[in-house]
């Protein structure tokens, strides 16, 4: 379709479409409901975006959060769209006047929260707003399968029926193949056209060293990225707000971010980091989802997230640009103990299984010797073409392995010969006191001390048996049992192994000492002229400040990066800068060129590799 080409390189300043953006924009303007599942930064705004603007009517974008309705409202703006939204944040008469405005249709895109949506009254507007598409954003959270579920989310079922011949598109940015059924189901999707993109983010490093004094770690991090932006992702309110004083009483940009503070704190606090006021976030994750800056730079998760799927949507929040990202896990076991505390809690047996089927996946990755790029993708049920990625810890500098062959056999005898001895099976901790001869109540009632393998193992500690039971686990010679503990049994391939005393490589735990330093070179690294791009940066905050928006909107990263490669010393040549529309290139292009022109006056053009 011409249109949505022409519109996406003058409105949105981009030549080529992402992978699916143009087969989703050709599904839903045939008036096919869609479904379509993008990784964060891989342009599912543009799916809903481009065609409200090649078709007639409304398109009413659904939306969770009333900071990323401001947030893309504002970008559309920029862009010379005419989009509005409406929540809480709104005085009554500028309500009254947006409201007037979509009667008049005046606009293409309407951002709204799902429980406005279900308001009395509503239900006529939307009938006389000539609503063409409805856009539902992060879509997971209508499934109680999703890992964000919002019971509200269900209820937008409703518009099906109030609005039964319009298309609805169904968005989201990571989802198990159970949480994608759940969508389609709840939503009452007709037919869906369906897009699955490849849950890969190239331009992401991932990292996983042990947590040894983490606010120095972090520190260590940070300090060679002072420039950049970063969140720091930590399990508790009170983690967060200790994490961000001590960052800010040695004079690094840094502020917390959770539920616990007052509506106007988080504002001031989120809005300080979209505008690059304040560099680095401290928070849980009640923070991020949705916000839509993209010169995220670095994600830390300062202790070990409960899932897989919200560690990958919290990880995506950095280089939503292309550009790279470095993400961290400081991961300890003691991390594992507080999680597993916190799952005890849950009186809902399904959901605490649900939990702890989710944790040990995420421990299995944190402790894993394999590709950190494979095991994700794996995760969400895709394979990557190699063993390795380049661009995580274990690729580029990978863990020693060992002949764990008697330890392993100590582990599973010991396994065997308590199930054997007692008729049931134990958790963990229990065998591994019986391996290194602890002395307690239980293991005496039980008669654990009379066995041949207690007291076998003293060449490890408590710390050294759970890492090669968790890997035993891994391997699938141990599993959890089902029932209302987590207990211990061996698999048919573990009661093999102990029988053929097969020889069994375990890989050695992350250490200290060797615990890797970040790459020389970052996935994704675009080089340029870095004293230009400082200064064309400075250029952009201005602009900004005079407007009262982020930074970002005005140009991205990418933008000042490749103006930063190629020099365009005058308007003409801004052509092709990414992100750089018509209405962008009258506002700001002469402003830019006239810099680049200021800056060779003095300097010379730098050469790179293509």
């Amino acid at each position: 379709m011409p249109e949505i080409h022409h519109l996406l390189r003058t409105t949105f300043g981009y030549d080529r479409f992402r992978p699916l953006q143009r087969e989703i924009c050709e599904a839903t303007l045939a008036g096919r409901d869609v479904f379509a599942l993008l990784p964060t930064g891989g342009g599912k705004s543009l799916c809903f975006q481009l065609p409200a603007l090649a078709r007639d009517g409304l398109t009413v974008v659904v939306s969770p959060l009333i900071a990323l309705m401001k947030d893309q409202v504002d970008a559309l703006q920029a862009s010379g769209v005419a989009a509005t939204f409406l929540n809480s944040t709104l005085g009554e008469d500028e309500a009254r006047s947006r409201l007037r405005g979509l009667h008049r249709g005046e606009f293409r895109l309407l951002y709204a929260a799902p429980e406005r949506l279900m308001l009395a009254g509503w239900k006529e507007n939307l009938k006389s707003w000539n609503v063409s598409c409805l856009a539902i954003d992060e879509a997971h959270c209508v499934s109680e399968w999703g890992h964000d579920f919002r019971p509200e989310y269900q209820q937008l079922a409703k518009l099906r029926g109030l609005l039964p011949g319009v298309p609805v598109m169904a968005l989201t940015a990571t989802a198990t193949e159970r949480v994608r059924a759940g969508i389609i189901q709840h939503l009452g999707l007709r037919d869906p056209a369906t897009f699955v993109a490849s849950f890969n983010r190239p331009n992401l490093t991932y990292r996983v060293v042990p947590k040894d004094q983490p606010l120095k770690q972090v520190i260590d991090f940070i300090r060679r990225r002072e420039d950049e932006s970063g969140i720091i992702y930590c399990a508790s309110r009170s983690t967060a707000e200790r994490v961000a004083d001590s960052l800010a009483g040695r004079g690094f940009l840094a502020r917390a971010y959770h539920a616990g503070l007052d509506a106007d704190t988080r504002s001031r606090n989120q809005e300080a980091f979209l505008r690059d006021e304040t560099r680095i976030i401290c928070a849980t994750i009640a923070f991020g989802m949705g916000i839509n800056k993209p010169n995220v730079r670095w994600i830390i998760h300062h202790d070990l997230p409960k899932n897989i799927e919200g560690y990958y949507q919290e990880t995506g929040r950095a280089g939503r640009d292309g550009l790279p990202g470095d993400c961290l896990l400081l991961f300890s076991p003691g991390d594992i103990a507080k999680q597993t505390h916190f799952l005890d809690e849950i009186t809902d047996a399904q959901e605490q299984k649900i939990a702890r089927d989710q944790l040990r996946n995420m421990v299995n990755y944190a402790e894993s010797a394999g590709c950190r790029r494979v095991a994700l993708l794996a995760h969400f049920g895709e394979g990557f073409p190699t063993a390795t990625c380049g661009a995580c810890d274990n690729c580029l500098e990978p863990r020693e392995t060992y002949d764990g062959t008697v330890v392993a056999q100590k582990f599973l005898s010991c396994l065997y010969r308590i199930a054997r001895h007692s008729g049931f099976s134990v958790g963990l901790r229990h065998v591994v006191a019986v391996l290194t001869g602890v002395v307690n109540e239980k293991i005496r009632r039980w008669g654990h001390d009379q066995l041949t393998t207690y007291g076998i193992g003293p060449e490890l500690d408590e710390r050294g048996w759970s890492a090669v039971a968790r890997e035993l686990m891994r391997l699938g010679h141990v599993a959890l049992s089902p029932g209302e503990f987590a207990t211990l049994e061996l698999t048919d391939s573990g009661l093999e192994v102990l029988r053929a005393r097969t020889p069994i490589q375990l890989t050695k735990p992350m250490d200290l000492p060797t615990a890797r330093k970040a790459p020389a070179r970052r996935a994704g690294e675009v080089e340029c002229d870095e004293i230009l791009f400082a200064r064309l940066r400075a250029l952009r905050k201005e602009l900004a400040d005079e407007r009262r928006v982020p930074a970002y909107i005005i140009l991205g990263d990418a933008a000042l990066r490749a103006m930063a490669r190629h020099y365009p010393a005058t308007e003409r040549d801004m052509t092709g800068i990414p992100g750089l529309g018509e209405r962008k290139r009258e506002q700001f292009g002469a402003l830019f060129a006239e810099e680049i022109s200021d800056y060779l006056r003095t300097n010379s053009r730098q050469r790179f590799n293509d």
